[in-house]
């Protein structure tokens, strides 16, 4: 059975994962949201007003109060910047399964945060939650999103052609990868 227990903080190394707060929508706007080469690899397009995120944010912050809601916000110990986001999400009460998404601003690829962060969101998940087990997908265009999860011991189980279609209204295969619990900590 899974042990919920919110959005709790996350320390690692580097990051500090937290919740989201209403006062970050300027950061996660500028950040992320709004950079076409984010999108790219979302389902939904690029955000084109504050007012956007301004109620997606808001969506995020009033889920806080159900102890069934993963969902950090990724910010720099050094800096205090919010640099991207990350969730657990889609509980199966049946397989104790679930899946995992993030996303970093283009600033901060390629510097080890998406792989910190998914680290510390998977050692949560198995050591704290008792998860089963943790899936994840990238565009198959994205093959970084891939290594992200390599590297902290996903094995990828397939891909999956025309999995999305994303705001450009292309399809796109996505390459899925899985980790068990047993896996993990063994």
């Amino acid at each position: 059975m899974i042990n919920y227990s919110g959005t709790p903080l996350i320390d690692t190394d580097r990051l500090l994962l937290r919740p989201l707060k209403q006062s970050d929508t300027q950061s996660v706007f500028d950040h992320w949201l709004s950079d076409e080469r984010v999108a790219d690899n979302r389902v939904n397009a690029a955000q084109t007003s504050i007012a956007q995120t301004e109620e997606r944010v808001k969506k995020i912050v009033i889920q806080y109060e159900n102890k069934e809601f993963c969902y950090w916000g990724i910010e720099l110990k050094k800096s205090g910047e919010l640099i991207g986001e990350i969730d657990l999400y889609g509980f199966d009460s049946s397989t104790d399964n679930c899946e995992v998404s993030y996303s970093l601003g283009f600033k901060w690829w390629n510097h080890g945060y998406g792989t910190e962060a998914l680290k510390a969101v998977v050692e949560y998940g198995f050591r704290h939650m008792d998860i089963h087990k943790i899936s994840a997908a990238h565009n198959t265009d994205n093959p970084a999103s891939g290594r992200i999860m390599i590297k902290v011991g996903m094995k990828q189980e397939g891909v999956i052609r025309h999995m999305i279609r994303n705001a450009k209204n292309q399809y796109k295969d996505c390459a899925v990868y899985g980790i068990l619990r047993e896996d993990y900590l063994s």
